[in-house]
């Protein structure tokens, strides 16, 4: 495994989309998962559900909130580029400079929205 990784690290920026897409779906799974369980939790009564909701409050999560952002904004960005490539022909020509668009809207998207989170982190 760790010898995969380093064959990312040292690869192109193909290798690099695919990883990065792979990681924030699972990311976003996860939270998808952890958020449908702790909504059932009202059905175990509300000091149950108040008990998840002060846990959210914590800064660890909040942190974990504009990780998520992160996730969605360039799974999002990222699954646009891969429509791109699958539906145009000649996007394959261009793989690399759609890559790093991408890396730029998600930085234009991300890191405004990240700012304004991070002032609520404590």
């Amino acid at each position: 495994m760790f010898d995969y990784l380093l064959a990312i690290a040292r690869s192109q920026s193909g290798a690099w989309s695919w990883l990065l897409h792979r990681v924030t779906g699972v990311g976003v799974l996860l939270f998808l998962i952890f958020h449908i369980i702790d909504t059932a939790l009202i059905g175990l009564g509300p000091d149950a559900y108040e008990h998840a909701l002060a846990l959210y409050r914590l800064p660890i999560f909040k942190l974990g909130e504009i990780a998520l952002v992160f996730a969605v904004v360039y799974h999002s960005v990222n699954g646009i580029r891969v429509i791109i490539v699958d539906f145009w022909e000649g996007a394959t020509r261009h793989h690399r400079g759609l890559f790093w668009g991408s890396v730029v809207a998600t930085a234009a998207i991300f890191l405004p929205t990240a700012a304004i989170m991070a002032t609520r982190l404590f």
